[in-house]
């Protein structure tokens, strides 16, 4: 979804277009985008007034929202629909007089956004130190809630401990983790089971990519995350008879079929899924509204017989990430 909100974006407005932080953590999918015209900043007031904006699909703080609101000729919130709910019940929580352990990693930018939602509520807690010293006001108003992108024994490891010391603890009635990263991760392990090696398509500071990487390597099989089929190492292959290939939910398909042919198999190549994914994820709401208007309006300047016929963003169903990024060529 935000993929094609971006894409959208430099089709609709001159170049540059501005996106606070990186619109998905994948180094390919970054430079493609920044060859179409988007500049990507860490601070909104990097952004001359007047231009658009896009914030990324990891969450933004609210006082960036704001900035960024006061700022931009036009600003799209490309958040996820999942991290949106950690928002949500971050901000619930906090009301309702939790303190809220919020397992994630120091410095990701889900995490930053999370956090600013309830900064005097919630703590972070590394999922690879566990709760340490966290010690809450009352030990029955303790909840615990996620970064969506974590390994599922990650989140399961300090949900655990939690419920031991705090036997009450409170989490949401769904889990935090995005479905995209699980279902992955349940793949790996079924990889796992009859390859040797496995590949991990994905950038360094994707966070689900680098669980998948764990998660294979947990379940004892040799595992490399690579960007792309300029990073395998020949020496990798030697003497293996089955790869198995991934990669991170950002990650371009394009990208893992780079890879694939590299390997080369002379076996072929067998599909493995664990799940069916029929999701959808609407663009969001106000880039929704700005192109229907646009199009009213061409279609008003020109008088067009068809006024009010169903347009591109009407079909938005019917093409994914992939065709998005096969537009700006990455």
């Amino acid at each position: 979804m935000a993929i094609k909100a971006l894409t959208w974006m430099v089709q609709v407005f001159e170049p540059p277009v501005y996106c606070y932080h990186e619109i998905v953590h994948n180094a390919a999918v970054v430079a493609g985008f920044e060859r179409a015209g988007v500049v990507f900043v860490d601070d909104v007031t990097d952004v001359p007034p007047g231009r658009p904006i896009m914030l990324s699909a990891h969450g933004s703080a609210p006082d960036v929202i704001n900035a960024a609101d006061d700022r931009a000729g036009v600003l799209i919130d490309a958040v996820c629909p999942l991290v949106t709910k950690v928002h949500h019940e971050m901000r619930r929580m906090s009301n309702e007089g939790y303190d809220i352990i919020y397992v994630g990693h120091d410095g990701h930018d889900e995490a930053i956004g999370a956090l600013a939602e309830a900064p005097d509520a919630a703590e972070l807690i590394d999922p690879r130190v566990g709760l340490g010293s966290f010690t809450p006001a009352d030990e029955d108003k303790v909840a615990l809630l996620a970064q969506t992108t974590l390994g599922l024994y990650e989140w399961e490891d300090v949900l655990d401990e939690a419920r031991k010391r705090f036997p009450s603890v409170k989490t949401a009635r769904k889990s935090d983790l995005c479905y995209a990263t699980t279902n992955r991760q349940k793949a790996i392990e079924r990889i796992a089971e009859v390859a040797h090696l496995i590949l991990v398509v994905g950038s360094e500071n994707s966070s689900n990519t680098q669980a998948l990487v764990r998660v294979a390597r947990n379940a004892g099989v040799e595992a490399h995350r690579i960007d792309g089929p300029g990073d395998i190492d020949p020496s990798w292959l030697e003497g293996v008879e089955v790869v198995g290939v991934s990669a991170g939910a950002s990650a371009p398909d394009q990208r893992v079929q780079a890879v694939i042919d590299a390997v080369a198999p002379t076996e072929g190549v067998e599909r493995l899924s664990v799940t069916d994914e029929d999701e959808y994820f609407p663009l969001p709401p106000r880039l929704r509204s700005f192109v229907a208007t646009l199009q009213a309006l061409v279609e008003g300047g020109f008088a067009s017989r068809d006024l009010g016929v169903p347009g591109p963003i009407d079909e938005d169903r019917d093409w994914g990430a992939t065709e998005a990024l096969e537009l700006i060529e990455v």
